[in-house]
């Protein structure tokens, strides 16, 4: 790694990142770009840009870039069609982003003819691997730096010490120790670490950023109508919105019904347990929709079959394979399924909850004259016992053997 000339860091204006651009300076003497992407995080990104200058990068190459459209439309939306939830429960806000800052990262590194690239995640988590599948998956010959593997500033008093020392502008809630390390984007906001690492211990008030609590959500309810056209939602009360302000839309109206609140303790990839806060409003509120879509749409067959690959489909996506084959695959298999998930759901937002009222699309296989307890005619209710009957001709036998 002796001959980095250029560098790509993955920069967030943050302590640990500005940290890593002086430190990239010195261990490596190379020149270093910066790459700060707008996923919705719900921050200024013009301090970083400030803070690149201050660290003696040429504003040429200090990269930050509006990507929450591309975000929802070719990332979030994609996943949501699968319905993807890891371990039961988690919407994968932070897995689904990686991807597309590794992706943007390479193109910087090609552009700007760079030889490395270089992320702030540590070496206990699951973000490394995300990265770093996604630079490989893109650019086999790319070298990869990741300071948290190699430096000897193994706690954040060495972070601020190196920082002070280098008069590295430090953010005063940063001079303490920090409660909690966030992550967030247009789709999740999570906390974890220092207080929320007692799994025993209830996560205070202060952490939720994104919504009220239900206690505190209105006393009457929000109805809500949203449409899809092929597996994706397009407008909310009939007014038609792009995907990063559909899903801004969402997260408005699932956070003041205090909707999308998780308290959960995750296997990682590397092997250990964490526990994190989440915060996924509007996430909430779409998969919700998109079930509710599907249950008049999809065919039994195919929904079932859905429902079997979909933790499969989830695990790839929080292990950081998103630019895999067999993710690829199966995602053209659930891009498939939804060619008829078309029409509107509508939906009641109360005290966290998230309430089906009803569904309705030119494309449903609810048959209500199939269905009904009234008389019909296109039913024959003696056709039933034929099919019990050869169903449980297996079970007969077997009783007869014994079992």
């Amino acid at each position: 790694m002796s001959d980095i000339k250029r560098v790509v860091l993955a920069y967030s204006g943050g302590l640990d990142t500005s940290v890593i651009l002086k430190w990239l300076q010195q261990a490596y003497g190379c020149e270093v770009v910066t790459f700060t992407a707008d996923l919705g995080q719900g921050e200024e990104l013009e301090p970083a840009r400030n803070k690149a200058e201050i660290l003696g990068i040429e504003p040429e190459h200090i990269f930050i870039e509006d990507l929450r459209e591309d975000f929802v439309r070719d990332y979030v939306m994609p996943m949501f069609r699968a319905n993807a939830v890891y371990e039961g429960c988690y919407l994968l806000g932070t897995s689904i982003a990686r991807p597309l800052i590794a992706k943007r990262q390479i193109e910087i590194a090609r552009t700007v003819g760079a030889d490395t690239v270089a992320h702030g995640a540590t070496g206990k988590g699951n973000d490394q691997v995300r990265f770093e599948l996604g630079y490989y998956a893109l650019n086999p010959d790319i070298k990869v730096i990741a300071p948290w593997r190699e430096w000897d500033l193994t706690s954040r008093q060495k972070l601020i010490a190196f920082a002070e020392q280098h008069q590295i502008p430090i953010a005063k809630d940063k001079r303490g120790e920090a409660p909690f390390s966030i992550d967030a984007n247009l789709l999740h906001i999570s906390a974890e670490g220092k207080a929320l690492e007692d799994p025993w211990e209830g996560p205070e008030e202060y952490i939720y950023s994104r919504s009220v609590s239900p206690e505190a959500a209105p006393d009457r309810p929000t109805i809500v109508e949203i449409d899809f056209e092929k597996g994706d939602p397009v407008a909310i009360d009939g007014e038609r919105l792009s995907p990063a302000a559909l899903l801004t839309r969402l997260n408005r109206l699932g956070g003041a019904n205090g909707i999308g609140r998780l308290d959960l303790v995750e296997n990682r990839f590397v092997g250990m347990k964490s526990r994190g806060i989440y915060e996924t409003p509007g996430g909430t509120i779409w998969l919700e929709a998109h079930r509710a879509m599907e249950s008049i749409t999809l065919d039994c067959g195919a929904a079932h079959l859905k429902d079997e690959i979909m933790p499969r489909y989830a695990e790839l996506i929080y292990n950081g394979f998103w630019f895999a084959p067999e993710r690829e695959m199966l995602q053209a298999l659930i891009d498939k399924s939804q060619e008829r998930v078309t029409g509107t759901v509508r939906l009641k937002l109360y005290k966290g909850n998230v309430i089906p009222l009803g569904r309705k699309s030119p494309n449903s296989l609810y048959s209500l004259e199939h269905v009904t307890f009234e008389e019909d005619a296109v039913y024959n209710q003696r056709d039933a016992q034929g099919f019990i009957k050869l169903n449980a001709l297996r079970l007969r036998l077997l009783n007869r053997q014994g079992r």
